[in-house]
């Protein structure tokens, strides 16, 4: 992810540093100091990382913005001004803006703030913008939190006694928190000094920019990778007890799938995997042999030529157009695939899964996998023309089933009528509805017997959708809608022809009684699993 360096350069940070038997020092000094030794670090050891430096006073400028160029952050640190008081929060509204305009508000950011724990003077200071937090309107909001995922790193070129002889470290510790208190707070331990900068900002590079290395298995083979940026340990919100997951240093590939069958799943994380050269000959070479080394081949170019698993990974994984799952610890898996960053550049991919036994629905649990050849028949067929995916469910998701939504006032009126549709034409012994029914009725039956089966299957079909309007207005709690569907019926009941069937009349009165009884909201009428059946009447005898 990428970081953002803001050095304080106000009067504070030039106040002198005494050290005993050598030349006068500046607080600045010993944070420029610090940092040359972070950007010589990443710069060995983090290549990939983008990062910008910033400088603030009461105001803040962008010295280098996002860069690879280690060299031209230090250069610009060899030439820092001196300007006037501290203003956190300024600063921190232009990381913001900065981070916002190259990477938006949804790339994760480390912010690292180099000061002296000094929190400035009268308005503006941080003392000041975090006493009038909650009396800003919604124009002057306080910069903290960052619109975009972010971890903070204070780096104070003082010791803990020092900011707690005043209130510097409470409100740091303030500042903290409202950035998401993902970060920490790093200060000196013992007298200002080159070594106490170099100790604090080595605690920081173990923290936060430590490269991630790990050995990538599969079967017999092997190879040392470097994993791009570091993954993150992960929580579980579903644990009881949640506790923090970390990316095995083994990882293990446990089978190839196509890239059709695995699709686009949801990942919490991508990463690069970059193969590590290693060359224990050139390693072990001492001082005395600087000639000899001169006319040999330097040990990147020796490494381009021994064989790596990852390389041979990465082209075969390009070629076939497959992905390789990976797992990654205890029941955590991810996957490792070849993604194009031009036509004739790729890299090699490693994305990460929700932890689980089955993060992706439509593959079933990952350890239920096994290779095609041990399977009864091909399951992909002769012709690769079919797919063993996505798996089926034993239990019907909810998304699945016909549920009742009533989004629009529209939907609700189109159910209602429905239900009256179904009741204005209840059969008779009209000539319309026999030739309705007469396919399906038996050569040698009797008519009247079979209008009357008819009627009844018909009735089921009504008391299927009345229940299917109870059950949503009792899921929603609109009782109001169950009385007035009876009152509908009633209004039916009575409105009903001559010719009509002489069983439609109890049947819709029978519906009517039922909804008013579970629109009251008694236990044994309004309960959800209970089904309005219809009236049980025999007019064929």
């Amino acid at each position: 992810m990428p970081t953002v360096v803001l050095m304080d350069v106000s009067l504070s940070m030039t106040r002198p540093v005494s050290l005993d038997g050598s030349e006068e020092f500046q607080r600045k000094n010993l944070a420029v100091h610090g940092l040359n030794m972070l950007f010589e670090h990443m710069a060995s050891n983090y290549r990939l990382e983008f990062t910008a430096l910033m400088a603030f006073s009461s105001l803040w400028e962008l010295l280098v913005p996002f860069t690879r160029d280690y060299n031209a952050l230090q250069e610009a640190l060899g030439s820092l001004e001196d300007y006037d008081k501290t203003c956190v929060e300024a600063s921190l509204n232009g990381v913001s803006n900065v981070v916002q305009q190259e990477w938006g508000s949804a790339c994760p950011c480390q912010v690292v703030l180099v000061t002296d724990g000094s929190l400035g003077i009268g308005k503006g200071s941080l003392r000041h913008s975090l006493q009038t937090l909650k009396h800003r309107g919604d124009d002057k909001k306080f910069p903290l939190p960052f619109p975009f995922p972010t971890k903070l790193f204070i780096m104070c070129v003082a010791n803990a006694e020092e900011l707690q002889m005043t209130d510097a470290m409470d409100n740091l510790e303030e500042l903290l928190r409202l950035s998401g208190g993902d970060g920490q707070i790093f200060t000196m331990d013992g007298p200002l000094c080159m070594k106490s900068v170099q100790a604090m900002f080595g605690r920081l590079i173990d923290h936060a920019y430590s490269p991630f290395h790990a050995v990538l298995h599969c079967g017999n083979l092997s190879s040392d990778v470097q994993v791009f940026p570091r993954p993150e340990p992960v929580v579980v919100d579903d644990e009881v007890e949640p506790m923090p997951r970390t990316v095995n240093t083994d990882l293990e590939i446990v089978g190839f799938i196509e890239i059709a069958d695995i699709s686009s799943p949801p990942v919490i994380s991508r990463h690069l995997v970059l193969p590590i050269a290693v060359n224990k000959d050139v390693d072990e070479v001492g001082t005395g042999a600087t000639d000899e080394l001169e006319e040999e081949p330097s040990a990147s170019q020796m490494a381009g030529k021994s064989p790596n698993f990852c390389v041979l990974l990465h082209g075969s994984l390009k070629v076939e157009g497959m992905v390789a799952l990976v797992q990654l610890g205890p029941e955590w898996y991810g996957m490792l695939y070849s993604q194009a960053d031009s036509k004739k550049k790729s890299n090699l991919m490693m994305s990460l899964f929700e932890p689980g036994r089955g993060p992706l629905p439509w593959l079933g649990k990952i350890s239920h996998l096994g290779p095609v050849s041990e399977a009864a028949e091909n399951p992909y067929g002769e012709d690769d023309s079919k797919s063993p995916f996505p798996v089926q469910p034993p239990v019907k998701r909810s998304y699945a089933q016909n549920v009742t939504v009533w989004i629009k006032a529209s939907g609700l009126q189109t159910d209602v009528q429905k239900i009256l549709r179904n009741a204005r034409k209840l059969p008779d012994k009209t000539q319309t509805f026999y030739k309705v029914s007469s396919a399906k009725v038996t050569p040698n039956c009797d008519n009247k017997t079979n209008i009357f089966q008819k009627f009844n299957e018909f009735c089921i079909v009504v008391c299927q959708e009345l229940n299917r309007l109870r059950k949503a207005a009792l899921a929603f709690g609109f009782w109001e809608l169950l009385k007035g569907v009876a009152d509908l019926l009633e209004r039916e009941c009575t409105m009903l022809p001559d010719s009509a069937h002489p069983d439609a009349a109890f049947q819709l009165s029978h519906a009517a009684q039922q909804l008013k009884l579970a629109s009251t909201g008694d236990s044994q009428y309004a309960a959800f699993d209970h089904n309005i059946v219809p009236m049980h009447t025999d007019f064929s005898s």
